[in-house]
């Protein structure tokens, strides 16, 4: 039977595994799903009488993390797909992840996502696996973020975003455009470079990570028009450049709000140089 202390209230609707734990102050409303091992350490709410909620395997809540309220959405007319929690993951003090505005799709949290302090994840956000959210750190609505990703502390995501596999987000850092996979967010809607010790972790062999470098700085360093980056980087990929360019070029070919480059300036005398608007 789960454990539920005296001071906690838990609806009858709520589905608990056999060794769920729920620590002191918690209140868990509606329509829950709480998967074995799931630990409450205490003053949780889960708020399944907006939408419903389903939380993993393993999982872990730490004082005054919430799951499940309202989308911070003026529009949201009560009709909510609700959140979905993967197994194994940590949301730690203070952190909150909001339902969402869809009844067909809900937020998502994948497997091993890390939430540490105050981190936030808004309506119909989807996060795949092993999310990193440091202290912090917010996404706003409608954003989607790859695998492995890690975002640092107080970096914040505009509404509709991309984050593609493998970013490290530096702290205090904000993006309104897409980032493409593999890159390092270093300032404001600036990527600086290739996240190299995330590559090199993962195995990614050394004569691959020298052609990344190279699409990198042919394609990525300075703006330049989309279709310009995107059939270079397939060029590139053809060329022997191996699938993580090709996957690059995939993500950046279905980018709607435009994404975030290197430091460079573009050549004299270019189109984007009259957009950026150099002489």
């Amino acid at each position: 039977m789960p454990t539920i202390h005296p001071s906690s209230s838990v609806a009858k609707s709520c589905e608990l595994a056999d060794d769920v734990i729920i620590g002191p102050h918690c209140v868990v409303a509606g329509r829950v799903t709480l998967g074995p091992g799931v630990r409450l350490a205490g003053s949780n709410y889960i708020a399944g009488d907006v939408g419903p909620v389903w939380i993993g395997a393993r999982t872990r809540l730490w004082p005054h993390a919430c799951v499940g309220y309202e989308p911070q959405d003026y529009k949201f007319n009560g009709v909510t797909g609700g959140v979905v929690v993967g197994e194994d993951c940590m949301l730690r003090e203070g952190a909150t992840v909001h339902a969402s505005t869809k009844a067909d799709k809900p937020t998502v949290l994948g497997n091993k996502v890390f939430m540490m302090v105050n981190a936030h994840v808004a309506h119909d956000c989807v996060l795949k696996d092993r999310v990193v959210m440091v202290n912090g750190s917010a996404l706003a609505g409608h954003c989607e973020v790859g695998f492995d990703v890690t975002l640092g502390g107080n970096a914040v995501i505009h509404q509709f975003c991309r984050i593609g596999r493998m970013v490290m987000m530096s702290g205090d850092c904000a993006v309104n455009k897409d980032v493409p996979p593999f890159c390092i967010v270093s300032e404001r809607n600036r990527i600086g470079g290739l996240n190299l010790v995330g590559l090199r972790r993962t195995g990614v062999p050394r004569d691959q990570i020298t052609v990344m470098g190279r699409a990198f700085k042919e394609y990525l360093y300075r703006p330049m028009l989309r279709e310009e980056v995107v059939s270079g980087l397939r060029r590139l990929a053809a060329e022997g450049g191996g699938p993580l360019v090709s996957e690059m070029a995939d993500f950046l070919a279905l980018a709607q709000r435009g994404f975030v480059t290197g430091f460079g300036k573009p050549p004299r005398g270019s189109i984007r140089a009259g957009i950026e608007g150099e002489e």
